[in-house]
């Protein structure tokens, strides 16, 4: 299956525990992706949180599509990290390493995409992307 590894590092003005506490929680996703609009059937299951993430995805900017995806989120104490299984074949494994740096966390987002083909794996790699980047400054608007 091919994947694609995407990753970005940058610096949040707030503690390492503020960011993991926040990365923690699924309800922290719903806007710090721009595509996920809700999450559901939230299950804690010892150190692993599951749960059903709505993603909206629009189509030649007129057709919307409510993606279901499920989500695994687990953490370690500098760590956030999990898998997104989503239908159409599309996997995603992603991590939040957070350092202490600056006054602040350093955080590195590692996103690895795996498609069951290259078309596929290169349109959500490029989705990805742009929530990758995204992300850094959702982030740093809401805890920095």
């Amino acid at each position: 299956m091919p994947k694609a590894t995407l990753r970005h590092t940058f610096h949040v003005r707030n503690t390492p525990a503020a960011l993991h506490a926040h990365l923690s929680q699924p309800q922290s996703y719903v806007g710090l992706s721009p595509l996920v609009i809700a999450v559901k059937d939230i299950r804690q299951n010892g150190e692993e949180t599951r749960y059903t993430s709505v993603e909206r995805l629009r189509f030649l900017g007129m057709v919307k599509y409510d993606n279901l995806i499920k989500v695994t989120l687990r953490s370690t104490p500098r760590t956030v990290e999990g898998e997104v299984d989503s239908p159409g074949g599309v996997r995603l494994d992603y991590r939040f390493a957070l350092a202490e740096r600056d006054g602040g966390t350093e955080v590195e987002d590692t996103l690895v995409v795996h498609a069951w083909n290259g078309p596929l794996l290169g349109y959500a790699a490029k989705k990805a992307r742009q929530v990758q980047l995204a992300r850094a400054g959702i982030l740093a608007s809401r805890l920095g």
